[in-house]
């Protein structure tokens, strides 16, 4: 690192996990709805009632420490973690002790040349990940000057998953979450929405000279986009090299991102395990996996990210990040599998959703389930330039708007309105003709050494045939017409 210090970095991330209903009760797992309205006695923790442990949350795991090539123990226990904040309405939070459902995996990732001085991929190891269940959400209303607490979400289970301190920068730390998030949302044991908390982390950092022990460690805590994680990271880093440039000294603490300030503010000291006065979870036995269910889940584990990735290169011929861009979804993923299917043009399907798809999305803020064209209607347009049906330019300037607002489907809308690719050679011949006659001096810059002059003869000529002329066709009767010798060439 810079001036002869190193960032080490470790993110805690929490994944709410997509099961029907709450970790230890049978209340509805769903965002939003009327305040404290998706509550019972048990994530209410008043007294007599017993939690039961959500199956669907404990073959999550299974998943989720298969995909990361984890250990999984056999036998873990719950304990009661304990601290006092208002939406924590039992006093204390039920999480795993000090064995966990999953223990030592890692994710790949790629390295931050600025750090690591090459391109080689990271190993970015998990030390765990344990099952736990989240608390409720405070609700500060400054202008009223008091904080309502809704506890629909108490109770929601969550996997948190600890990454050990492997990352060595800001870049890193947003490529790991980035690798999680895709893992999880393919897993589909999350929904992976930031916005609404499901995806979330908390990121470890300290700084030290470059071989020194470990420095003191400060936590940033809620962390809900990769773009925060990488601004939250790069100040806390300069924060911290700085005091420690100086001489300074700081303790563990808590620190919260101000993304309007930009820039992390001190919340509280960090507190301890002891604080937390863990003990075991007296209503609950221990989770103890079958190898039943273990097999079961393996059969079960979809095709993951990177081999998905890998697939995408070889079959279609795609560069490395096009296969990574294209899976920032499982359903914009399984889309462009189906156009290229439809299509039979793997090159091309991937270019569309890439291109004009893409900017779709983003001009809408929707997502490709909402983009109101089909992978059949995308997979039939490329066929009509694959075969020269159509040019790419009235592809995309004419057949696909109107097929995206429902007009009809690409070939129908190309046969009512006469789009098709004009071809008649004689057609384009006089075309052609007609563009050099009106541009003599053009024509004479051109064979002057001008070669540049080349693109505009091809726009007029599009231009002319209104878009609809086959560009192949256009440039070979260009070749014809400016061959040395020709009349109107000037020689």
């Amino acid at each position: 690192m810079e001036n002869g210090f190193e960032a080490v970095i470790g993110l805690e991330v929490h994944v709410q996990l997509l099961t029907r209903s709450k970790m230890f009760c049978a209340c509805p797992n769903a965002y939003g709805g009327e305040p404290n309205t998706r509550t019972c006695p048990v994530c209410l923790g008043l007294p007599g009632a017993l939690p039961v442990l959500n199956g669907e949350a404990v073959r999550s795991a299974i998943l989720l420490g298969l995909a990361v090539e984890g250990e999984l123990r056999t036998r873990s226990t719950f304990y009661r973690k304990q601290y006092v904040y208002p939406d924590l309405p039992k006093g204390y939070q039920i999480t795993q002790g000090p064995v966990a459902v999953v223990e030592n995996g890692h994710l790949m990732l790629p390295g931050d040349p600025a750090v690591r001085g090459n391109g080689d991929p990271v190993r970015a190891g998990i030390i765990r990940a344990h099952l736990e269940e989240d608390a409720g959400k405070s609700n500060h209303d400054m202008s009223e000057d008091h904080t309502c607490v809704d506890l629909n979400r108490a109770g929601v289970p969550l996997l948190e998953i600890v990454g050990a301190p492997d990352l060595r920068s800001a870049l890193e730390a947003s490529e790991y979450l980035k690798a999680m998030h895709r893992l999880v949302t393919f897993l589909g044991i999350c929904d992976g929405n930031l916005e609404e908390g499901s995806f979330r982390c908390d990121a470890n950092v300290s700084v030290r000279r470059c071989g020194e022990p470990l420095g003191t460690r400060v936590e940033v805590k809620n962390l809900n986009s990769f773009r925060f994680v990488r601004m939250a990271l790069d100040y806390e880093i300069a924060r911290q090299t700085g005091l420690v440039a100086r001489g300074e000294c700081f303790g563990q603490e808590t620190r919260g991102w101000d993304a309007e300030r930009g820039e992390t503010r001190s919340q509280r000291s960090k507190e301890a395990d002891q604080d937390y006065r863990y003990f075991p979870e007296p209503d609950l036995p221990a989770l103890t996996l079958t190898p039943e269910e273990i097999a079961r889940a393996r059969a079960e584990l979809p095709e993951l990210p990177e081999a998905r990735a890998l697939r995408f290169q070889a079959q279609y011929g795609l560069t490395a990040y096009e296969a990574g861009m294209l899976l920032q979804t499982p359903a914009f993923a399984a889309f462009f599998e189906e156009t290229a299917r439809l299509s039979g043009q793997g090159k091309q399907a991937a270019n569309w959703m890439l291109g004009e798809v893409s900017r779709s999305l983003n001009e809408r803020t929707v997502g490709i389930q909402d983009l109101g064209l089909s992978p059949a209607h995308l997979g039939e347009l490329i066929r009509l330039v694959a075969e020269g049906v159509i040019n790419l330019n009235t592809a995309k300037e004419t057949v696909y708007p109107a097929a995206l607002a429902g007009e009809g489907g690409p070939r129908a809308l190309v046969e009512a309105r006469g789009l098709g690719q004009v071809r008649d050679t004689s057609a384009i011949e006089a075309l052609v003709a007609e563009v050099l006659a009106a541009n003599p001096g053009q024509v004479l810059a051109y064979h002057g050494g001008k070669a540049n002059l080349r693109g505009f003869f091809v726009g007029q000529v599009m231009k002319a045939g209104r878009g609809q002329v086959d560009p192949r066709l256009v440039n070979e009767a260009l070749d014809a017409a400016l061959a040395p010798g020709k009349a109107g060439d000037g020689q």
